[in-house]
């Protein structure tokens, strides 16, 4: 993770925040479909 060390603007950290956490799920996702053999 970067420290940012400039200020963001609302609206950036939330598209940044939503597209992390799209990211976070898929890894999650991906990780138990490979150990359930799918």
């Amino acid at each position: 993770m970067k420290i940012r060390r400039h200020y963001e603007k609302p609206s950036e950290r939330r598209a940044r925040e939503a597209a992390e956490a799209v990211r976070r799920a898929r890894k999650v996702e991906r990780k138990r479909i490979e150990r359930e053999g799918f």
